[in-house]
């Protein structure tokens, strides 16, 4: 199918169960209308544009997995509107930017997230805030009960979703996904994840990510398979809502799988209904333990929301590895100064790179064309694309059979326990602290999934660090998020800089916490630091080793 809204169109008349949620049920028939009520109830909640002049309505949708997600999804679809997926997880200031930036016309929130919007400057009215456990908004919907499903759709150019990123400066960016991009991906993910008529799809991820969306949402509508769907992910409840619901499919992102194991087995997990779990970032260790105590296959794959290209696993990838490009795309590592491609990477048995000139940033050529870009952010749609070319933003490097190996995230922002974030914030947080002239802020991966935060310190002359009041300091901040807190802080004489004065993060990258400058570690999620020495440096080692991570670990000097 052509479009997105030709899809939720195409489950009209399906009297197959296709939501489920907590005690109740929806047929594909039933969700559809339940979109048409919505996409008839914008025409009034939302003036039109003035005559002669374009422009789609924009509904920012602040819920958790409720079924008026779903229902927002599929009646702004069909009604030429776009989505745009608010993080419940930012505070109220940073959601009001968010809301401001995207051009909301139209709020969707609940009781129990409303009080993110109050007093924030998010410029929409009162009249156009909705809550859905309101009786307002039973009101609102009710002239438009048993509403006509659409018969005229969007076309393929028109925007569905807005999927907020995150932003080298700290503001997330809007990534815009068209209803041709997502009919497409749609139609080319439903194999991907093996989706059938007959199967149960367990959404626990949020349905503001793209990862919900895509891989779970979206490919169960085109085959009209049924959507069990969860609130919120909750570790303790996945096992048993997978029992319940005889879910089939779940997809994942960052260390979903690692919580679930975290918990005690249960005697019904080995013989569970899962078949297949799709996702990324998980650890080999944590993908070969949920196998097999769930007995299904785990499957990891690198994708954007920016879409552009994929990467998949085949069956001779070798463990750890991303993968080859799927479908064929000419897909490079490049330096990121100098733009050139960067050599085969050298690894050692253990899997550990040797060359770490070989990392470099996954660039699809020719991938440009594709890219739809950020909404309202050229500064940030020009650093993806160059000339012809697509920078994905993500360091990778080669092996020389050609599979790609993740290296971590671009300079200027960090992913860490499934959480991104700029560098920006953080630095400017550790520039506050006493003594410190410059912070530098960079990823370093974590030992079992995603990254963790490092630092780099230039104190000012006759300063010295010291590491009490130093995490004294931090833990008094009230602007550093819980998950920005450095694990390493490296004290060093002068930060690298470029030709031109700017910071060059690459070679605090490339030593991580191999230097023969002093590192300090921080003690598990205290405010303390310890000095690092040679007995920590294997201890982390090993931990890599045990999550079968030991490629991503830094180089070694002069090696």
């Amino acid at each position: 199918m052509e479009t997105f809204a030709q899809i939720v169109r195409s489950r009209l008349g399906d009297g197959a169960a296709g939501l489920r949620f907590e005690d109740r049920e929806w047929t594909w028939d039933e969700v559809v209308r339940e979109g048409a009520v919505r996409a008839a109830a914008l025409a009034r909640l939302v003036p039109g544009p003035p005559a002669g002049e374009r422009r789609q309505v924009h509904v920012g949708v602040l819920l958790e997995n409720v079924p008026d997600h779903v229902f927002w999804i599929a009646g702004a679809s069909m009604a030429g509107a776009v989505v745009v997926g608010l993080n419940s997880s930012r505070s109220g200031p940073e959601l009001a930017r968010d809301v401001r930036h995207a051009d909301v016309d139209l709020l969707v929130t609940e009781d129990r997230l409303a009080h993110l919007l109050h007093g924030a400057e998010h410029g929409v009215p009162p009249d156009r805030v909705l809550v859905v456990d309101h009786p307002s908004y039973d009101a609102a919907l009710a002239p438009h009960r048993g509403a006509d499903v659409p018969e005229e759709l969007p076309p393929a150019e028109a925007v569905a979703l807005l999927l907020f990123s995150s932003g080298s400066t700290g503001a997330p960016k809007a990534v815009v996904v068209s209803q041709g991009r997502l009919g497409r991906l749609t139609e080319a993910l439903v194999e991907r994840v093996r989706l059938r008529r007959d199967s149960v799809t367990y959404l626990c991820m949020p349905l503001f990510h793209g990862n919900a969306v895509m891989l779970n949402l979206a490919t169960a509508m085109r085959v009209g398979a049924t959507v069990a769907m969860a609130r919120r992910f909750s570790a303790g409840g996945f096992a048993e809502d997978v029992h319940r619901h005889g879910a089939t499919f779940v997809n994942y992102v960052g260390r979903a799988l690692s919580y679930v194991l975290s918990r005690p087995e249960g005697p019904r997990d080995r013989t569970s209904t899962l078949e297949l779990a799709f996702g990324t970032e998980a650890s080999e260790v944590d993908v070969a333990r949920f196998a097999e105590r769930f007995g299904c296959e785990v499957v990891e794959g690198y994708g954007m929301s920016e879409g552009v290209f994929r990467v998949a696993r085949t069956p001779d990838t070798p463990a750890g590895a991303l993968g080859v490009p799927a479908g064929g795309a000419d897909v490079r590592v490049l330096d990121e100064a100098t733009g050139e491609e960067c050599p085969r990477a050298v690894l050692e048995a253990s899997g550990r790179l040797l060359n770490p000139e070989a990392v470099g940033q996954m660039v699809a050529i020719g991938g440009a064309a594709s890219f739809e870009g950020y909404w309202r952010n050229p500064e940030a749609t020009a650093d993806r694309v160059r000339g012809e070319d697509f920078w994905s933003g993500d360091l990778a490097y080669r092996d020389e059979q050609g599979f790609l190996w993740f290296a971590g995230r671009s300079s200027d922002w960090l992913r860490v326990d499934s959480e991104n974030f700029a560098a920006a914030p953080v630095e400017r947080v550790l520039a506050r602290v006493p003594g410190v002239l410059s912070a530098v802020v960079h990823a370093v991966p974590d030992p079992a999934t995603g990254d963790q935060v490092m630092c780099a310190l230039e104190l000012l002359p006759g300063a010295r660090f010291d590491p009490d009041a130093f995490g004294t300091f931090l833990a008094a901040q009230p602007d550093l998020g819980a998950k920005w807190w450095p694990r390493f802080v490296r004290v060093t004489p002068a930060v690298p800089l470029t030709a031109s004065g700017k910071v060059d993060k690459a070679p605090l990258r490339r030593a991580a916490w191999l230097t023969g400058d002093p590192v300090w570690v921080r003690v598990g999620r205290t405010s303390a630091y310890a000095l690092l020495d040679e007995a920590g440096r294997r201890a982390i080692e090993r931990d890599f080793a045990a999550h079968g991570r030991s490629a991503l670990l830094p180089a070694q000097p002069g090696a």
